[in-house]
Order: structure tokens, then sequence, then C-alpha cells
């Protein structure tokens, strides 16, 4: 297939990079001083403990360029999800034709978003349930080996799942987008904002019993939501989404505050969930208002109260704006707690 990946950061890099190893066309376009770098020293995966370098595919310093190295059969996004809109705007203002478009985006919100521009006949919806790293630019290591979901419900469906097991990446179709999407974002909240707001590994929160319970009501409200929207929780490549969905909801505390601690806590080892490293980067904005902000907004449109998510959302949008000091709520449950 003939690819371009709209900017090479962790995943759009293990992907397109994965995908050039197995003789599949990529292309990038990226930031100029980014993409001269890259296009100098190449690109590094590091998969099943093994470093490979890679330099069969283009990169390009502006879309207009990319596009015009064309044409491709699909465009994939693997952007934060706050970079969607702009990144659309700057291809269209190009005014060159654009494939449809592969979102490999966390969040319920950027196919609709793509849609709105594009038409719904040019998005497919994407999950990656891999976990990998970026040490540097151009640089990625794979962590944990999971897989790749694709929706079946567009054409180019089952090329794109064929093309991604080539590339030895575990594809995996899925008939549905809703149902595949909203189990991606149900493993997304797991601990995720409140580490960042408490400054603490999400083995502590699942280890508490005041913050466990926290936790398994942010993912109740989503199975909430998702039941409203008809949505069945489905297993993802590698990623058991209904053991999950059992433990939120069936399961006794005292059996599944353990195995939660375990898979979701102790198994990361050192690294820190997305929210937290984005908060402690300084970037000045996180993904909460697309993720637990996400829950909010369609739990409002169909009548299904929400309000931890809500608080969340809330709290972590205004510790990453500036407006509250990362100091009131660090090591500090009490004092979340207190607004919950």
């Amino acid at each position: 297939m003939r690819l371009l990946f709209i900017g090479a950061g962790a995943i759009g890099t293990y992907v397109g990079g994965s995908l050039a190893m197995a003789g599949h066309q990529v292309t990038y376009s990226e930031q100029p001083d980014a993409a001269a770098t890259i296009a100098e020293q190449g690109l590094r995966l590091t998969r099943k403990g093994r470093t490979s370098g890679v330099r069969d595919f283009s990169i390009f310093g502006s879309a207009e360029d990319a596009l015009a190295a064309g044409p491709y059969d699909a465009c994939v996004f693997a952007l934060k999800s706050f970079d969607t809109e702009p990144a659309l705007d700057g291809l269209l203002a190009t005014g060159a034709e654009l494939p449809p478009v592969l979102s490999l985006q966390n969040g319920v919100d950027n196919e609709p978003a793509i849609a709105a521009k594009l038409g719904s006949d040019r998005v497919i919806s994407g999950t990656v349930t891999t976990a990998v790293s970026k040490p540097g630019l151009g640089q990625v290591v794979e962590e944990k080996r999971r897989g790749i979901g694709i929706a079946l419900d567009h054409p180019l469906g089952e090329r794109l799942v064929a093309a991604l097991d080539d590339a030895d990446l575990n594809g995996r179709g899925y008939l549905e987008a809703g149902p595949m999407k909203w189990s991606k974002l149900l493993t997304n909240l797991t601990g995720n904002a409140t580490s960042a707001i408490l400054d603490e590994p999400v083995s502590v929160l699942f280890g508490d019993r005041r913050l466990y319970e926290v936790e398994i009501a942010v993912l109740r409200e989503c199975l909430a939501v998702m039941d409203a929207l008809g949505h069945r929780p489905v297993d993802l490549p590698g990623t058991p989404v209904r053991a999950l969905e059992l433990a939120a909801t069936k399961l006794p505390r005292f059996v599944a505050q353990p195995a939660l601690t375990w898979t979701l806590g102790s198994g990361r080892g050192d690294k820190m969930p997305s929210f937290h490293i984005d908060l402690y980067s300084g970037r000045g904005r996180t993904e909460v208002r697309y993720l637990n902000g996400a829950v909010v907004r369609y739990g409002e449109q169909h009548g299904v109260p929400t309000p931890v998510n809500r608080v969340l959302t809330d709290t972590l949008e205004s510790l990453s704006s500036g407006e509250q000091s990362l100091d009131i709520y660090r090591h500090n449950p009490d004092a979340l707690l207190a607004l919950l």
C-alpha cells in the first residue's frame, strides 16, 4: 500500500516504519526541521528487543510537498486529538485531493471531526493497543506488543488489516467502529487523569481503597454511556476489555482490586500514563477533554450522569492551563476526594 503519515510521533514512527520494512511505500509529512533530521538519520525501531534502521521511506517538510508525491491509498493520523483539526485544515489548504484518512488516535471525537470536513465515506477507524515509547526523534521502542484494530465498515479495511499483518503488527478487523473505539476509550481512562492530578503511579491508585473506588466509578460511568449508545465492550488486540468490564461491574472488590492493581498498575513498570507525561512536560494541555470529557459530553446527550469524569476533566484542565497549582493535589488524595 501507499500510505502518507501525518507526523512522525511515537505511533506514526512505529507503524509507518514497520510497514516500510515490510515493503509498503511510506511517506511522512513533518515539521521542516524534524523532517530534515529524520531524512538524514533515518528511523530506528526496536521491536522484540532488536533494533533496526529504516531508510526506505520518504519525508517532506510540508503537507503540500508530501501530497504532491502521491497518490496514496490512505492518509494516517496518529496525532493527539487536539491536533486533528489543525492537521486537517493544513491538508485542505493545499487544494490537493486527499485520500481517505485512517485515524489511529485515542478518543471518539476524531472520526466525527474528520468526517465533518471530508465526508463520512473518507474516514477509517483504527485503534492501537501496542505500547511504544519514543526516546528520541525518529526512534521508537516497542514496549508491549498487542496489536492494531481496524474497522471493516470501509472498503479499505481488509487491505489495511492485511498490510498490518505483513508488517507483523497484529492487525485485527472489527465489523463496527463504535464498540472498538469506545472499548479503547475505556482502557485509556484507567488511572490516567487521577495519576496526573495526584502525581502518583497507577499502582498506587488501585492499591488505595478510596482511590480504587474513584477509578471504578470512572469506568462504570463510561460503561453506562456505552450502554446508552448501544455499544458493548469488545476485546481488543492483546487487551481483554470484557474482563475489565467484569472487574468494574460484577466482581467483588476483594477479588477485583488486587487483580486490577497488578494488571493496570504494577504491569506498567515505571511508565506513567499519557496525561501525566503531558502535564509534567509543560505542554499546557492534555487529551482529557477528548477522553474523560467525551464521557461527560455523550452522557449529557443521553441523560447519563457522569459526575466523577466531569470533576477529573475540569480539574486536570485547570492544572494544565496553570489556573490551579500542581501542588494543590500532588500526593494529596484528600484534596481530590473533597471535590468528588
